[in-house]
């Protein structure tokens, strides 16, 4: 009788372990996904200081970006361009688009492309 409890103490033991680790692991996720993104006010902010005076609030222009023929940042053409382009124009600059590989980390530029991808869902 001895073994038959020691052995339904494994199974409780390793069932309560299971059930604890699952538990954790769907708080532990429903906190990630509840969280706000700590980037993303950082990344509307060097947006609306950097981009939105000729790319506009929205990404669509502003007057004096529509007078120089920037982009619309939510049009196709723009949205299929890869990451790595989008973040080399923001940093060497195109056009009369300044460069901003001086004023920005690359973090901070990453972050704008990101932001970038977020106006398409906007438009």
């Amino acid at each position: 009788m001895t073994q038959a409890k020691t052995e339904r103490h494994v199974i409780l033991a390793s069932a309560f372990l299971l059930i604890l680790f699952v538990g954790l692991t769907l708080f532990v996720s429903s906190i990630v996904r509840a969280a706000p993104s700590p980037d993303g006010a950082a990344s509307t902010a060097a947006f609306r200081a950097k981009c939105a005076m000729c790319h506009g609030p929205d990404g669509s222009g502003s007057e004096v970006g529509k007078s120089m023929n920037v982009p619309d940042l939510r049009s196709l053409a723009v949205q299929k361009l890869p990451d790595a382009q989008l973040a080399q124009i923001i940093s060497d600059g195109k056009g009369g688009m300044p460069p901003f590989k001086s004023s920005l980390s690359e973090e901070q530029i990453h972050s704008l492309v990101v932001y970038i991808r977020s106006l398409h869902q906007k438009k």
